[in-house]
């Protein structure tokens, strides 16, 4: 190897020696020392000679302590002609060695200048392999850096043209003036082999192996290294034994440049060399003492070896810590097991089915690539050249087109899926088919206008009212409609009422469903007798009297045998909320009994209430042309003069309302700002501009009717006069004045407006502040719909008053004032109190078991709300369980698998192996928990399906949970996906179980935002009710949000559902902002680690008064954040403060770094197809896939300010719209996520004005977390637990809605009490 590059004398010693061999003069021993020695002597004198040089250059330092350039410490390079290192690249170089990275830290002081691969800690060979680029960037670089180390001799470059090239730019940054960056006319040169810019700074040669380096062969038989003695024979077996540890490498091309080998250069068949240090495979020493040094190598036994790794592959063990296969009880199992058979782990079966159906995680997609088909061939990875862009022909699932939909918080699922509105049944009277039955009436019939009758004989068979019959279908694919006869009657035909039964498949639950059980739907129509084919059986599935401990006994999926003609049903089905309930009790009089129908009156009802009525007519305030009320009635509510109501935005206006204006930044200089020009949407992510107004507020002065002609009043148009009620936002003082002011704060107004009742949203109480018994905070707290107010609103004089004395007497009832409660008299006052009693009615807190609970978000909102105790808690991480037990300390909390805990409760356990009680059957009365949800998120951008089919798993096991227990209230919270996830498969799936086990059960999707956080978060809620107990009902949005964000609409089976909230996006308050979430933190730097730091300041809004809780607390604990690297710290200190910022409002300038480096421009290479050039001729592009080309990884760039991966792919991301983007202090959060990282999904997490990412507080606070909520552990556990949890506002919302079932529940059995 080293022949041609000697000495002559040094050759001619070896040719002698060489001779001495042949004519046997030597041993073989002898003549290798020989040889040896030889070339020791020779090769120690060349690297003292060229030491001497190297030496002098690479202790230079500059004057403020930074390394001089990185050309003149490899000065040596050029000492030598460039012929030399083309031609033997693997000589020795000098005695300095190659810096290593650990050499590339930055300087400390200049006597640690010269550092050898022997000192210094040793990097991890993690590292090393998965980010070279790392030693490119800036921040382990420790050197000043200049843009032209090719173009000057390198020895040449001195101290003053560094700082001459670095300071401009700094000191116009420092300056606020900017310099341009000129266009890139024509790409600069690149190196032929590696790709590299040959005029890039961090551009590195290969420095040369130190002293003692030995060739490979060498180094193979050193015995250092060797596991084998000298008589053992074995050695020439090394290549299948791991024998060696290869660290502190270096790859570098025939020109000596350092390469990054994730380039692409591997897959090129690019001529790479390689140096490294080698150790024992037994030696674990960290330190590199002793170890053998390697000359320099050909690297292509990488790719060898990777062909032999993909015909050998290493089996991985999974990770144990994860969630083991589901545990189920045998009715989950057998409705789950034909969609998961073999993740469901049951010892009564045999394991390895195959799987019917395959997508996302089926074990097609589980596959790796085979390495051996065309496709892969292909794949640059194999060696290919990437064009084709197939995938391995073993891994092409049967179902691709199945497409999960992505949790995109801006989706608008109406503009994006088909919708077809489910048909109703009545509207199927001309798609049935008559029969040729004989018909004739059997009895004599009723008295009355129309003939009734109870019997008809269809052919020969028997149907009476209230029995079951089978209509013809016109198409005879589909099934028989089944209806019950409810009336039978002569009207110049035999006629009969029909009230239909619903087939399961009719409903959400698809395909999923029971194909034998019926759903009561409230449709029904008059048909002909000559329809009706035959006569069927339909029962009725009464729940059994012990059904709460029969949880885990059903044996038998099926519930009655299917002979044809029988059929089951248990619940009624709401089709357009997707609620399965049970059937109302009825029972028809006895002089109706022949022709009462159950969904006619129910639907009757339904329509009255729509309909605004009036009574009691105020005859002393006639007039001759109104005619005045004193009650009307709305939807079932009943409205008094004196009342206060809701009404929309839209009702009346107010003379002093601010006009929200749009914010958008003149054009930048294209030069300085090169991606400014992506921003072309006025649309700002987290902005509220669009958001609507919360409800007015009005008190009703009169309810009236228009007289018409014949002098008799108008009811079809009912009319309200109202007094207006201002909030804070609709005075003069705008925004501001809200902020400082409680939500439910309004101002009394004279001003008075007409409206039609018909627009009436809802009651509401307004109490004037004084006349209060209690605390305004108590009487807040006890309701969403109360208000108060103090003064009266003058909007012509903006001034605000004393209200006057009717604002006043018509509100207080005789409260307040020292006059005691209850002296009030009259209608208005019994009103108030028959306000009051639904309140007072106690409510037993139901024991919880919370699975999968995380830090306890979901329980923390169900104790604000007074409906649960959480008396067991399951959650598998233990940083999330320790926040859970601070904050919970009565709680039983098992860290521990849910799958274990529920195999032990089943197989009779009264404890675990830690001595938990465990709760067992009848002991739970309510279970919540939210399955892990990173196998449905779209949130989740590296969504493994590896572990998401255990994740999945774990739907299974807590329906599992609740078909054991039992409870009376359960309810599922996961991402919105899960309602889409698989084709709804899973939703499917997960309520056909519910219905199989007997409950009453509905899901919807619900916005975090409209229930008082500043946060967009969509959830999907599953919420279940056992036999007997009331199903809840979605709670009404409380505050108003963007619209955006509020699409909440789920489409099933191309139905679209809607949840039960009746108010649309409307909301009761304003919407809550991060001004309002945040602004009384103190002030924080990037890293900011201190645990416990006191407020500095009094609450500002609302909400933080809220948030801060009624006890004083000066401690402020969480106020955290994470430490972000150099680089990406200039970056959130470059981005501009103004709202909609983002990464796309980086200047491309060079910047000084904290750890005294210096980022480098990005360089515009490459035409762009799709955005042509800028105003000023530059190229848009940063690689060549811009231009249509192939990617090229040689293109990448790295340690600019801009990051050069988002304009790669800016074009087909959306131009990755809030990436480093800023919050707004009037708009809201993205999605708060488990680790805020700038460079993420839901990028936009920098603080509006500091230049940090947001605080775990601040992150506790858009969730709605109190402040004195604890979290665990480290700064990303605590990110982790917060990003993790459920809103509690949110949950508080839902159990208020439960609560009010059981309240209602408590209510009807002291009524019945009564009665009895």
């Amino acid at each position: 190897l080293l022949q041609e590059f000697l000495l002559t004398d040094t050759q001619d010693q070896l040719k002698i020696l060489e001779d001495k061999l042949k004519s046997s003069e030597l041993s073989t021993e002898v003549y290798m020392s020989e040889v040896k020695a030889v070339l020791n002597t020779a090769l120690g004198v060349v690297k003292e000679d060229e030491g001497v040089e190297q030496n002098r250059h690479s202790n230079g330092f500059s004057e403020n302590g930074s390394p001089k350039d990185k050309g003149e410490q490899e000065g040596a390079m050029d000492t030598r002609e460039e012929g030399d290192a083309i031609k033997s690249p693997s000589a020795p170089k000098g005695r300095g060695g190659r810096r290593s990275k650990a050499d590339s830290e930055p300087k400390k002081s200049p006597a640690s200048t010269r550092v050898t691969r022997n000192s210094g800690k040793q990097p991890t060979i993690l590292s090393m392999f998965s980010r070279v680029p790392k030693r490119k960037s800036d921040e382990l670089n420790g050197e000043a850096t200049n843009g032209e180390a090719e173009v000057k001799p390198e020895e040449d470059i001195t101290e003053e043209d560094i700082t001459e090239e670095v300071r401009p730019d700094t000191e116009n940054t420092t300056n606020g003036k900017i310099k341009p960056v000129s266009a890139a006319k024509t790409p600069p040169p690149k190196c032929p082999d590696c790709r590299q810019y040959l005029d890039d700074s961090d551009l590195k040669f290969f420095q040369g192996d130190p002293d003692d380096a030995l060739d490979e062969p060498e180094m193979l038989t050193d015995d250092r290294l060797s596991l084998f003695d000298a008589n053992e024979d074995g050695f020439e077996s090394y290549e299948d034994l791991p024998q060696h540890k290869i660290t502190n490498f270096s790859v570098y091309d025939k020109r000596g440049h350092l390469c990054p080998f994730d380039s692409g250069l591997i897959e090129k068949n690019v001529e790479l060399y390689f140096s490294c240090a080698v150790k024992p495979i037994y030696d674990d020493n960290p330190c590199m003492d002793g170890m053998s040094q390697l000359i320099t190598f050909i690297l292509f036994f990488r790719r060898a070896a990777r062909r032999q790794a993909i015909r050998h592959p290493t089996k991985i063990e999974k990770d144990s810590k994860g969630p083991t296969k589901a545990t189920t009880t045998k009715l989950v199992y057998q409705i789950f097991d034909t969609f998961f058979s073999d993740q469901i782990d049951q010892n009564n079966k045999d394991g390895g089915g195959v799987k019917r159906h395959r997508c996302g995680v089926c074990e097609v997609c589980q596959a790796p690539d085979c390495g051996k088909c065309s496709a892969c061939k292909d794949m640059i990875k194999f060696g290919g050249s990437g064009r084709s862009k197939q995938a391995c022909q073993k891994r092409r699932c049967p179902n691709l087109a199945v497409k999960e939909a992505e949790d995109d918080e801006n989706m608008d699922e109406e503009e994006v899926l088909p919708v077809l509105k489910e048909t109703k049944k009545m509207s199927q009277a001309k798609k049935k088919k008559q029969t040729k039955n004989k018909i004739s009436w059997v009895g004599e019939p009723t008295d009355g206008r129309k003939e009734y009758y109870m019997k008809v004989r269809v052919e020969n068979e028997v149907v009476e009212v209230g029995d079951c019959v089978s209509v013809s279908p016109a198409d005879p694919s589909h099934p028989l409609y089944l209806a019950r006869i409810t009336a039978l009657w002569e009207d110049g035909e035999k006629m009969f009422h029909a009230h239909w039964f619903c087939r399961g498949t009719d409903t959400v639950l698809g395909e999923s469903s029971d194909p034998l059980e019926l759903f009561l739907v409230d449709e029904c129509e008059d048909m002909q007798l000559s329809f009706v084919q035959g006569k069927v059986n339909v029962l009725y599935r009464a729940p059994s009297e012990n059904w709460f401990m029969e949880g885990g006994m059903d044996d038998d999926i099926k519930v009655i045998e299917d002979d044809g003609e029988s059929f089951f049903y248990q619940l009624l089905y709401d089709g357009d909320c997707a609620r399965f309930e049970s059937p109302p009790k009825v029972t028809p009089s006895e002089d109706r009994k022949y022709k009462f129908c159950a969904s006619c009156v129910r639907n009757k009802e339904r329509d009255v209430q729509e309909v605004p009525s009036v009574y009691e007519p105020l005859e002393d305030e006639e007039s001759d042309s109104k005619v005045f009320y004193g009650l009307a009635t709305l939807k079932g509510e009943q409205y008094r003069v004196g009342d206060s109501v809701y009404l929309p935005p839209e009702a009346f206006n107010f003379v002093a309302s601010t006009v929200k204006r749009s914010h958008r930044k003149d054009d930048a200089d294209e030069d300085v700002y090169p991606e400014y020009y992506r921003k072309s949407s006025d649309y700002i992510k987290g902005s509220n501009l669009d958001a609507p107004e919360p409800f007015r507020v009005g008190r009703i002065k009169e309810v009236f009717c228009n007289r018409r002609c014949d002098g008799k009043p108008d009811r079809m148009e009912i009319k309200l006069r109202l007094y207006k009620f201002y909030r804070p936002e609709n005075t003069h003082k705008g925004p501001k004045g809200a902020y400082h002011s409680d939500i439910n704060q309004l101002y009394w107004s004279d001003e008075e407006v007409t409206v039609n009742m018909a627009e009436v949203l809802g009651r509401c109480q307004v109490e004037y502040a004084e006349d209060l018994v209690e605390s305004v905070q108590d009487y807040s707290s006890r309701g969403p719909d109360r208000f108060y107010f103090l003064e009266a609103y003058n909007a012509r004089t903006k001034s605000f008053e004393d209200p006057p004395n009717h604002a006043r007497s018509a509100v207080h009832k005789g409260k307040g004032k020292g006059k005691g409660k209850g002296k009030g008299k009259g209608k208005a006052a019994s009103q108030e109190l028959q306000d009051q009693e639904p309140q007072e009615t106690t409510v037993p807190k139901l024991r919880t078991l919370d699975v999968f609970s995380g830090c306890g978000g979901l329980s923390e909102g169900f104790h604000q709300a007074g409906i649960s105790e959480t008396n067991w808690a399951i959650e598998m991480w233990d940083p999330a369980a320790q926040a859970f037990r601070l904050n919970n300390p009565g709680t039983t909390v098992f860290t521990e698998d849910c799958n274990v805990l529920l195999k032990l409760v089943m197989s009779g356990e009264k404890s675990n192996s830690l001595g938990q009680k465990l709760p067992q059957k009848g002991d739970v009365e309510m279970l919540c928990g939210g399955p892990p949800c990173q196998g449905f998120s779209g949130m989740n951008r590296f969504n493994s399906r590896t572990y998401s089919k255990f994740k999945n798993s774990l739907v299974v096991s807590y329906l599992s949970y609740c078909d054991y227990y039992r409870p009376k209230f359960f309810l599922l919270e996961n991402v919105r996906n899960f309602v889409s996830f698989k084709r709804s498969m899973v939703l499917k799936l997960t309520l056909r179980c519910l219905v199989r086990m007997g409950y009453q059960c509905t899901f919807g999707v619900l916005q975090a935002g409209q229930y008082g956080v500043a946060q967009t978060r969509r959830r999907a809620i599953v919420l279940a009710a056992a036999p007997g107990e009331k199903l809840p009902r979605f709670p009404e949005p409380l505050h108003v949000f963007a619209p955006r964000a509020c699409s909440l609409s789920v489409v099933v089976d191309e139905k679209k559902h809607v949840s039960n909230v009746t108010r649309g996006n409307g909301g009761v308050y304003r919407t809550i902002t991060v001004r309002d979430t945040m602004s009384d933190l103190p002030e924080i730097r990037n890293g900011a680690a201190a645990l416990e730091i006191s407020y500095n300041g009094e609450p500002q809004s609302w909400f933080q008064r809220h948030i801060r809780g009624s006890q004083y607390q000066p401690i402020l604990r969480d106020h955290i954040c994470k430490d972000m690297s150099a680089l990406v710290a200039a970056r959130m200190r470059h981005i501009p403060l103004a709202p909609g910022s983002d990464w796309r409002d980086l200047p491309n300038i060079e910047v000084r770094l904290r750890d005294g480096t210096t980022t480098k421009k990005l360089r515009y290479t490459h035409s762009d197809k799709k955005n042509g050039r800028s105003g000023t001729g530059a190229l848009k592009g940063v690689c060549s896939c811009a231009e249509g080309k192939p990617c090229d990884p040689a293109d990448r760039q790295f340690n600019t300010l801009i990051p050069w991966c988002l304009p790669h792919t800016g074009n087909r991301h959306n131009h990755w719209a809030g990436l480093y983007g800023r919050l707004e202090w009037d708009g809201f959060f993205s999605t708060t996520v488990t680790n805020p990282e700038p460079m993420g999904k839901q990028g936009r997490v920098l603080h509006p004005e500091q230049h940090r990412v947001v605080s775990v507080r601040e992150c506790a606070r858009s969730q709605g977390f109190p402040d004195t909520y604890r979290f665990f552990g480290n700064v990303l556990d605590k990110h982790r637990q917060v990003g993790n949890a459920v809103p509690p506002p949110l949950s508080k919302a839902i159990g208020l809605e439960i609560k009010k079932c059981v309240q209602g529940k408590i209510e009807n059995q002291e009524k019945m009490e009564v009665c009895n």
